[in-house]
């Protein structure tokens, strides 16, 4: 099915509402160009340093000082009335020692430059550092009461001449002043302390704006380059996890490059997605991919955002609330992690090279037993399948373990990166490859990375342009994650005990009759259409090849001081190739009745555009700071797929894979294409007061093509929020350093689904014709709205322990999804919007970091706490045809939808959440509750048994601890992490069962049956016949999700440049991930997850084993 469409948005209003925008900006620069700065200062005794604030404050300009410069200097009496700028600064500095220097809305005191005498200079060098040990770039140091001034170079180094006697002042921005006394010594070697009370951090907002810290009404956290690069993933978004609070991330089944789940703050939305936003350097990015097999495709898959380079990103902000994401309007609910990327650097050439070899292994795995053989019933005979027979002899037992099916995985991770730059240009260059080995045999993936991006900068500085691109190709073979076709670990977990594995080791069989080679399997393929594992792996083939590049560009011009425009382009475009090879003699169901084998290829292209333009507003009016930003954005989506499957007709060559040998019968074509486009114009504004107050106002109105036919063609999406630096108002406790409170409240959307305003029709390809309409067009669409409430605090304490901590509230109302009511023939759905979920929880992070002379210790403990509730689902909804009034209060998603498995079944109830299982199906009980056992010793299974909650598959709460510690060049670290509450369902552990090679099934027949009631024993087999069966019974195949691990642990060590003859620095770290399961009661890893839609966390159908991974890093810096 392709279906196009595109949206016109109100060309008219966009078009008012710029001109009432570009009139406000017009009053604007004509009031400030009228602004004659005037300084009135009437007071005696006064300080230079006070006097300075004052002219600061009138002037609405930024003074910089040295304290130790002025601080000292005799105090005044000053009689200034409406003074110019000129006259008030030449009076306070008049015999002082010290001038100024003007530049744009900045004053620089500086001492007045004195002659020297170069016969007493002597040449003074050394470097400056952190607390850390790690280089200062750009200190500034001055000789004292001389004009003689220099900056640290990129290693931190200096020199300077100075002579004996005189004073060095060493000053850097958050960072306390320190003085040094030149004497005999040549070496001066000066490490600088954070001074709390001066850090003013910038972080990264929606947009890409950078806004103060201490100005934000929300939380924001930030993550640095190094936290995710030190321990790679070839998808970085899984190495946040722990890092951040109340962020929610499941790392897939499908392996290295494998697409991930993310959910903030507790999942949302009834139909659509929960899933994050991802935002590249300011621009929204469609993240193409996800999804994933569940039950019988085991197709594993990727996603866009897997495809960026860890060595390319300088730093991740994540917007966990609504209110931080507000400005992305309808996409803002879920939430956004906003990735700002490396740009050149002033200074000279700077080469890094980054290498890292990992080895995996299986990392949980359920119990397997391989002391009963092939058989049924105790015997060695009946079953060439199952492993109820007899039990095995030492000269009979093969010692089989699934384990050794698998190979250790490699994974190649090397990057090399080139940064350079003038102050008027900087270039920035990475190429970086991952090359991976799965644990799987035959299992690949390879993506191989080129960035490039320049910055400009032209007229006198105030013009910069700025343009990047990257392409990317990416290829990998045989991505799997679970189900039951074409997976090799459901014969590998369920092959006879019996049998000798090293026989079918020899995959295929030359055939002389049909000249080709044959799959060689003589266990057959029983219920679950079992192949040789090894054939699978070689003769299953998927193969994936993409290519992608992204173009972007970005100009921006300050037209004063205060005021700045900017406009930003970005194109990115991907194709896809996907093919499917199943050679001759597989699976007749798989191969769709053809013994020659079945073909599938699909090509896609994926496209996205974004263009939008800025207006920047950062000014100060005596006490006030006024920052604004307003703009419009334009962003179109596009999806193509085409492609042909079928099996190789009879007659045609065996395992020739083209459409032109398929079966023209059954050989069926697939179509289907979709493209969006949303218009949106946005404002911000934030007033500051002194510093220590701020207002925060954001506003948006998206045009959005899903909306066409509906009668409201846009809707608006605003956001308040107040922030107050409570150590700036009150005087507080020494050991209070930094406190603020904060608040905000936001109205935003999920993004709309695509095709509910106006019928809509799919092709049936099997009866080569079109189906009746899919769904009854919704008469007006309203956004999923989410009204979000936020308070919280952020705290520094004792200098080195630092505090945040944030409480929300959230309701997501109209929800849009399918509750199942009667239509009339011509539709086969209708979709209604009414019903809301709640969410809402605690979120906080301590930290802590100090250093004890060459000892340092950084940690952070994280905590986030969600609770989810349907609070509605359908009620008093009138039918748009009939006109009757409906109420729904319980939902039952269908499994065939990949909402739920087998007989475990996800049912939405009114007071429930999101995550609550089901099941019911149960063994028959009397009323007391005890299972009945018939006359011939079995039990019996019944599927209506009524709704038994299994519980949620949502966690109750997720902890980390997060570790790091240095000693001179030796440096090391650890994360633990935890999940509390929640369960998983394993079929797997049902089928091990069923099949009697699970250590539960081994055990039962060594205590002569299974216990029942506590006083009863039942055959074994018989036992499990019933209760494993068809996916088993789902109460008996539920486990706590509670899990407690060692993620993440390194050590490492640095050569010191000096050692290498300063030409290059050198860490070796010794790195591992899942090295540890402390705690887990599930069969399985409990964070993984096979798909990243909806209603199937949790459940596990012989899903790929999440991996332990180990290795070691190498990074060279010249």
């Amino acid at each position: 099915m392709l279906q196009n469409y595109t949206f016109i948005a109100d060309k008219r209003g966009v078009r008012r509402s710029f001109l009432l925008f570009f009139s406000l900006f017009l009053l604007q620069v004509t009031a400030f160009a009228q602004n004659d700065v005037r300084i009135t200062i009437r007071e005696n005794n006064i300080t230079v340093i006070e006097a300075l604030k004052r002219v600061e404050k009138q002037s609405g300009l930024s003074i910089g000082y040295n304290n130790s410069l002025l601080r000292d200097k005799p105090a005044l009496n000053l009689n200034l009335d409406k003074a110019g700028l000129d006259y008030s600064l030449s009076t306070i500095l008049k015999g002082t020692g010290c001038t100024y220097e003007l530049k744009g809305k900045y004053i620089k005191i500086i001492p007045q430059p004195v002659k020297e005498k170069p016969s007493s200079d002597k040449q003074i060098r050394g470097k400056v550092t952190d607390e850390t040990g790690e280089p200062l770039i750009g200190v500034n140091i001055q000789v004292q009461g001389s004009a003689s001034g220099v900056i640290t170079d990129i290693e931190g180094q200096y020199s300077i001449e100075a002579p004996v006697g005189s004073t060095l002042n060493f000053t850097y921005i958050g960072y306390t002043p320190q003085n040094v006394k030149v004497t005999d010594r040549s070496v001066y070697n000066v490490t600088l302390a954070t001074a709390v009370e001066q850090l003013n951090e910038v972080v990264v907002t929606a947009l890409g704006i950078k806004r103060e810290q201490k100005a934000l009404s929300y939380n924001v956290q930030q993550v640095k380059a190094d936290e995710i690069s030190g321990i790679k993933d070839a998808n970085f978004i899984n190495s946040l996890n722990g890092k951040v609070a109340g962020v929610t991330i499941n790392s897939s089944s499908s392996g290295v490059g494998g697409a991930s789940k993310v959910v903030m703050r507790g999942a949302k939305s009834i139909e659509q997605s929960s899933n994050a936003l991802y935002v590249i350097d300011g621009i929204p990015m469609y993240n193409f991919g996800g999804g994933g097999g569940m039950e019988f495709d085991s197709r594993g898959v990727t996603e866009s955002i897997a495809d960026i380079n860890p060595d390319d990103i300088e730093s991740i902000s994540v917007l966990t609330g609504a209110a931080a994401a507000a400005l992305y309007g309808s996409n803002a609910a879920n939430g956004a992690i906003v990735i700002t990327t490396k740009r050149g650097q002033v200074g000279k050439l700077q080469v890094t090279v980054n290498s890292n070899t990992e080895f995996a292994r299986p990392f949980v795995l359920p119990e397997f037993q391989n002391r009963y053989g092939t058989g049924s019933r105790g015997k060695d005979g009946g079953s060439t399948i199952l492993s109820w027979g007899a039990k095995l002899n030492d000269a009979s037992r093969t010692n089989y373990e699934p384990k050794d099916f698998f190979d250790t995985g490699l994974i190649f991770t090397n990057s090399v990166t080139l940064s350079t730059g003038t102050e008027k240009n900087q270039t920035f260059f990475s190429v970086a490859s991952v090359n991976s080995e799965g644990i799987v045999p035959n299992n690949r993936y390879n993506r191989f990375n080129f960035t490039f991006r320049n910055t400009t900068n032209f007229l006198n500085d105030r013009m910069k342009l700025d343009i990047g691109a990257s392409y990317i190709i990416q290829n990998d073979r045989n991505m799997m994650n679970q189900g039951i076709y074409s997976n090799p670990i459901v014969p590998v977990y369920l092959f006879p005990r019996g049998d000798d594995f090293e026989l079918v080791k020899v995959f295929e069989r030359w055939d002389p009759a049909r000249k080709i080679n044959t799959m060689f399997w003589p266990q057959g393929e029983g219920d679950l259409r079992m192949q040789n594992p090894y054939w699978i792996a070689y003769r299953n083939l998927r193969l994936n090849n993409k290519k992608r590049y992204m173009a972007s560009a970005g100009l921006s011009y300050q037209i004063l001081d205060w005021l700045n425009v900017a406009g930003r382009v970005r194109i990115d475009n991907t194709h896809s190739e996907y093919e499917g090879k199943l050679y001759a003699s597989s699976s007749n169901t798989l191969t769709d009745g053809s013994s020659q084998g079945h073909y599938t290829v699909n090509n896609g292209q994926y496209s996205q555009t974004y263009a939008d333009v800025l207006v920047n507003i950062n000014k100060r009016i005596q006490d006030f700071t006024i920052v604004a930003n307003i703009g419009a954005s334009y962003s179109g989506v596009t999806s193509k797929e085409l492609g042909y499957a079928g099996p190789i007709r009879e007659t045609g060559i065996p395992n020739l894979f083209n459409v032109y040998d398929l079966d023209n019968a059954k050989k069926r074509a697939t179509q289907v294409g979709w493209r969006e486009a949303t218009e949106s114009i946005f404002a911000s504004a934030e007033v500051g007061w002194k510093s220590m107050l701020y207002l925060t106002v954001t506003g948006r109105n998206d045009w959005a093509s899903q909306l066409t036919h509906s009668p409201q063609a846009s809707f608006f999406y605003p956001s308040v929020g107040l922030s107050a630096v409570i150590t700036e108002m009150l005087k507080l406790p020494d050991w209070v350093d930094y406190l603020k409170v904060r608040g905000a409240f936001s109205s935003v959307g999920n993004p709309y689904p695509r095709f509910l305003t106006y019928p809509t029709y799919s092709y049936d390809a099997n009866k080569q014709d079109w189906k009746s309409q899919t769904n009854y067009p919704i008469g007006k669409l309203y956004p999923e709205r989410t009204d979000s409430w936020e308070v919280g605090l952020d705290a520094t304490l004792f200098k080195d322990f630092k505090l945040s901590g944030s409480f929300y509230y959230a309701n997501t109302y109209n929800q849009t999804f399918d509750p199942r009511l009667p239509v009339s023939s011509g539709y086969d759905k209708l979709y209604v919007q009414t019903g809301y979920v709640r969410n809402y929880g605690f979120e906080a992070m301590l930290s802590y970091g100090h250093r004890w002379g060459d000892f340092g210790w950084d940690s952070s403990f994280t905590f986030s706490a969600n609770k989810n509730e349907i609070v509605e689902l359908v009620k008093d909804y009138v039918h748009p045809e009939t006109g009757k009034t409906y109420n729904v209060d319980k939902l039952e998603l269908k499994t065939d939808e990949g909402r739920g498995f087998g007989k475990a079944k996800f049912i939405l109830k009114e007071g429930g959440t999101l995550g609550d299982l089901y099941t019911h199906a149960d063994l028959k009980r009397d009323i007391n509750g005890n299972i009945l056992i018939d006359d011939s010793g079995n039990v019996t299974a019944i599927d209506n048994a009524g709704d038994i909650k299994l519980g949620s598959v949502l966690p109750k709460a997720n902890l980390a601890w997060n570790n790091s510690f240095s000693y001179k060049g030796i440096n090391a670290g650890f994360l633990l992490t935890a999940r509390l509450g929640g369960i998983v369902y394993s079929a797997t552990q049902a089928y091990l069962d069923l099949y009697g090679v699970s250590e539960t099934s081994a055990a039962a027949r060594d205590a002569g049956g299974v216990w029942i009631n506590g006083r009863s024993r039942v055959n074994p087999q018989s036992f499990y016949e019933v209760v494993a069966s068809q996916s088993g019974l789902p109460t008996y195949y539920t486990y706590s999700a509670t899990n407690l691990r060692l993620q993440e642990a390194h050590i490492g060590y640095t050569v010191p440049r000096r050692w290498l003859g300063n030409v290059c620095d050198i860490n070796v770290s010794l790195v591992g991930r899942n090295l540890w399961m402390i705690y887990c009661k599930a069969p399985f890893d409990p964070e993984a997850v096979a798909t990243t839609n909806n209603y199937y966390q949790g459940i596990d159908y012989f899903m790929m084993p999440s991996t332990r991974n180990i290795g070691f890093n190498i990074k060279i810096n010249f």
